[in-house]
């Protein structure tokens, strides 16, 4: 996992939930942007691939960004967000392995044989006969 937490820049805004009369006062939310085009740990094939994984997280402006509020102090909310878009960056840059195509052995085309045949006599069983 590549540590680009130096171009990360943050933003506060008021959280809502937990934190009592401290919620009206402190800006503990804490929103994580990172420019994706202007980074210097990924190459143009990386960075293309994150745009391609996140543009639903990307913004108009090319900002990948995210937002925590899960605890009631902003360096925590700071660190989780952190580790949450180094964590979301390095799934996207995984490459899936290509499937390689089977076909069904002698022994499993036989059983479904067998499973249609039993069925279809189950079903032919029920049928009232005169």
């Amino acid at each position: 996992m590549k540590d680009f937490s130096k171009e990360l820049s943050f933003k506060t805004s008021r959280s809502s939930g937990a934190g009592g009369q401290n919620v009206n006062k402190v800006e503990t939310s804490v929103t994580v942007l990172w420019k994706v085009s202007e980074s210097g740990f990924f190459s143009d094939e990386q960075k293309e691939r994150i745009h391609h994984k996140l543009n639903n997280r990307i913004n108009a402006d090319g900002f990948l960004f995210l937002t925590v509020s899960e605890t009631r102090t902003q360096l925590m909310n700071k660190n989780k967000a952190v580790e949450k878009i180094l964590e979301i960056v390095d799934k996207a840059l995984i490459i899936p392995k290509k499937r390689l195509a089977t076909k069904p052995s002698k022994a499993q085309k036989q059983k479904r044989l067998d499973t249609k045949k039993k069925l279809s006599e189950k079903k032919d069983n029920r049928k009232f006969r005169y």
